[in-house]
């Protein structure tokens, strides 16, 4: 067994569902894209997006000596789906428990197992954090590929996952990179309910209803007021209209099931939910990250009082 398989072999046992590696390299090729990017302005006040530049861009200036990227996935997608009717919608990917310390967790494994069979190899591991390109990465390393609605998409899996990265100084095989498949489909553009997509590729963040109901606690833009269509934390239209999602497989992690409490709440009870019940069913979710206040306006904005 190589020691890509064993890396593979040992992900899959920590709960990913994909595994697949890149040689770590220079992505000067993106500077202008990027660069113009910022310049534009499109990322709506994400500030973060501005700093660290040339990490992003130099893998070499996080994990001197680098050579390699692993890149995983974890599929999210729910064993049974939140009903909708006389509901507010919740992205799927809030159903569960907080995706960011389960990946932190799992990819820490990863790196442990990595740096204690290797012995002299060094890793660093990141998950939606830090000055990493995560979806590039898992596209270079076969994975999928970034689709127009600029989320990474698996061509047998779909889009329903969190993606990891970690940097690691040992020499693996790289995979070859994932080609775009998306071809002439445009059903995620045509879905989104605030034209964010208006443009293949490119995600107008400051019309983006996951941008709006999950991070914006300031006012809402009037191109997006009278859209969420009951959506109050995330959105998914584009994902669900994807034709690679036609059949996803769901997660068969446990953290990722439907929260304590969750299953029973229908509009009336949204709307009456105190701040301590919501504490109290959101304590380990994402949701809680955005906040009661934020969360209750865009009940209001969703059509609720």
């Amino acid at each position: 067994m190589t020691i890509n398989d064993q890396i593979r072999s040992h992900a899959l046992s920590l709960g990913f569902s994909n595994c697949g590696f890149a040689r770590a390299e220079p992505l000067e090729s993106l500077r202008s894209f990027y660069e113009t990017f910022l310049a534009e302005r499109d990322f709506s006040g994400m500030n973060y997006l501005e700093r660290f530049t040339e990490q992003r861009l130099h893998p070499e200036l996080l994990l001197p000596g680098v050579q390699s990227v692993i890149a995983v996935l974890m599929n999210y997608y729910p064993e049974e789906r939140l009903p909708e009717e006389n509901n507010f919608i919740l992205s799927k990917y809030a159903y569960g428990r907080g995706y960011q310390k389960v990946m932190k967790e799992r990819l820490a494994k990863l790196v442990t197992w990595l740096d204690t069979t290797s012995h002299e190899s060094r890793s660093l591991a990141y998950a939606d954090s830090g000055p990493v390109l995560e979806k590039l990465w898992a596209q270079r390393s076969g994975l999928g590929w970034q689709g127009k609605h600029t989320i990474l998409i698996n061509e047998t899996d779909g889009s329903f996952f969190f993606i990891g990265i970690i940097l690691t100084t040992l020499i693996l095989e790289p995979d070859n990179p994932a080609r775009d498949r998306c071809g002439n489909c445009t059903r995620c553009l045509d879905a989104c309910p605030t034209n964010a997509l208006h443009t293949p590729y490119r995600l107008d963040i400051n019309r983006c209803l996951t941008f709006h109901t999950n991070t914006n606690k300031g006012e809402i833009p009037d191109a997006v007021k009278g859209k969420f269509r009951d959506r109050i934390f995330g959105c998914d239209v584009c994902q669900d209209a994807c034709p690679f999602n036609r059949a996803p497989k769901p997660t068969r992690e446990p953290v990722f099931r439907i929260l304590p409490g969750l299953s029973d709440l229908r509009k009336p009870q949204w709307k009456s939910l105190s701040e301590e019940e919501f504490n109290r069913i959101f304590e380990h979710s994402e949701i809680k990250h955005t906040g009661y206040k934020t969360i209750k306006r865009n009940m209001g904005l969703a059509g609720g009082e």
